[in-house]
């Protein structure tokens, strides 16, 4: 089976987005988002990326995202884990006023819940819509909660393999799922660490988690 990271680079590649092609944008707006999610199916953990890009066109006003043949507005209703961390970061950029839209892609060998990924996904948004790099060997699982908060998410020890699977050495998980009060008994998430050779590391806030994914103050 194909890699996640090889399949998204041959699918960009055919759809002629690879940086270097003529319709391309600024790579300083083009980030790579790595996002463990679940599988719909078995509640197991997944990684996945998806990559977004921000064409800094004069409209529309304000920036929409579009994935596939469907479209978020920041004024959108019912926007879901998606919808919810674009709205997030395009109020958090309101100051630069961003207009345009952010394409995504990305990819999957199953359909996926979004349990876990609206935290990586505000990253994401946020990291396109100024410009920073996410850094590589760093990956996110956690909700976004209001005011910034990461919230608790399921299925770590699943996520945390599959992240390691891909070479990513630093784990983020929600503050308190390491050894406390939102802590599940049957895992050893200290042990596994150990076992797997990663870091795992809590975050409390999207601010927090943004610097370490991407190694800029916010």
């Amino acid at each position: 089976m194909m890699r996640p990271v090889l399949a998204l680079l041959a699918v960009l590649a055919s759809a002629g987005f690879l940086l270097g092609a003529s319709d391309s944008v600024s790579a300083a707006h083009v980030v790579e988002v790595p996002v463990l999610a679940t599988i719909d199916a078995n509640n197991r953990g997944v990684f996945q990326v998806m990559v977004m890009s921000w064409d800094q066109q004069a409209a529309p006003d304000p920036v929409e995202v579009k994935w596939g043949n469907s479209r978020v507005r920041v004024r959108g209703t019912a926007l879901g884990a998606l919808g919810t961390a674009f709205l997030y970061a395009a109020e958090q950029s309101r100051s630069r006023h961003p207009t345009g839209t952010i394409s995504i892609y990305g990819v999957a060998h199953a359909p996926v819940s979004s349990d876990g990924a609206g935290a990586a996904m505000a990253i994401g948004f946020l990291a396109v819509l100024r410009g920073d790099p996410i850094l590589r060997g760093v990956a996110l699982t956690g909700t976004l909660q209001p005011g910034g908060r990461i919230g608790p998410v399921g299925a770590i020890p699943d996520k945390v393999r599959a992240a390691a699977r891909e070479g990513y050495r630093t784990i983020l998980i929600p503050q308190g799922q390491l050894n406390g009060q939102y802590s599940d008994p049957r895992w050893n998430l200290t042990g596994l660490a150990m076992e797997l050779r990663v870091t795992i590391k809590e975050v409390a806030t999207i601010h927090e988690a943004y610097e370490l994914m991407t190694g800029r103050r916010w």
